[in-house]
């Protein structure tokens, strides 16, 4: 014989189980709390911390001191405005080649897969590698490019001091070129054929077949691409540390770069945590920015 519970203890044992349901997730997602709390929030709040003081040791409190520094500080303004156009040539270099490389391998071609794996091999090496590897070649007497354009009988370049900040922006993308290819494939795999099928008995051509439904319905590949792009392109360091050295003449002098040297060159660590906490609201200001308008885009068929 069934037993008929009181209405008050019918109505507690649902709200009981949601609690246990709630405390299992939060004992799932403690370890991972833990590990963001002590890895990320607190060296940030640590940070935001240090920025407020100055001296040697960074004992001495500043207020907002560092921050007024910064604004007036010409040559991190240099250095904030040479990021910048750093990152804009980095995310349209990603963008245009790696939706380009996409929709080539994304044909049915012999060997597109090794082809992939290749393309895709310069984003899984280092930084470090790689600047090395194009420092040796961009070498004005010993690096290979130009010992090529000697053969060819072409005039030879200054490759690192000429125009430094374009070479590291053309370095980074053809590392990340890769990687921005296999999102775009992803994304082009994941549009059903029936709408260029439909197009196509409609008698649009393949321009117009790009136009009107490849770029639309990639869009929220594109936009997870520049937000990438853009906080990669922010925080980029090894190649001004390993390819320019941020030079000639502070010309690439990345803001990553720049607040490596104030704080170990300089040992000024109140104002180099200034100019991180910086970095840090402008990178937070542009995803922000770069999301709303992603999002206003987006379109659905």
């Amino acid at each position: 014989m069934a037993v008929q519970l009181p209405g008050r203890f019918a109505r507690r044992r649902p709200r009981t189980l949601r609690g246990r349901q709630i405390r299992t997730a939060y004992l799932f997602l403690t370890p991972a709390l833990i590990f963001f709390a002590v890895f990320y929030y607190m060296p940030i709040a640590d940070i935001v911390n240090t920025s407020l003081h100055t001296g040697p040791q960074a004992d001495e409190f500043n207020g907002l001191g560092n921050y007024e520094r910064a604004f007036d500080d010409p040559a991190a303004r240099n250095s904030f405005t040479i990021t910048l156009f750093f990152a804009l040539g980095t995310t349209l270099g990603a963008i245009v080649f790696g939706l380009g490389l996409a929709l080539l391998v994304n044909r049915p071609l012999r060997g597109r897969t090794a082809f992939r794996l290749a393309l895709l091999v310069p984003y899984l090496t280092s930084v470090a590698v790689v600047g090395l590897l194009w420092r040796n070649i961009l070498h004005p007497h010993l690096g290979i490019l130009n010992r090529l354009l000697e053969e060819l009988g072409l005039p030879t370049q200054q490759w690192l001091n000429t125009n430094p900040l374009a070479t590291i922006t053309v370095v980074t993308v053809w590392q990340i070129a890769g990687y921005t290819m296999i999102l775009f494939l992803a994304g082009l795999q994941g549009i059903p054929e029936v709408y260029y099928e439909a197009a196509y008995v409609d008698g649009a051509s393949t321009a117009q077949r790009f136009w009107r439904i490849t770029l639309p319905l990639l869009t929220p590949t594109t936009l997870f691409v520049t937000v990438m792009s853009v906080i990669t392109g922010l925080q980029a360091f090894g190649q001004a540390y390993i390819i320019t050295n941020g030079g000639p003449a502070n010309s690439s002098d990345l803001i990553v770069f720049h607040i490596f040297n104030v704080a170990f060159d300089s040992r000024d660590f109140g104002y180099s945590s200034a100019l991180s906490v910086l970095l840090l609201i402008v990178i937070m200001v542009f995803t922000a920015l770069q999301l709303r308008a992603g999002r206003r885009r987006e379109v659905q068929y």
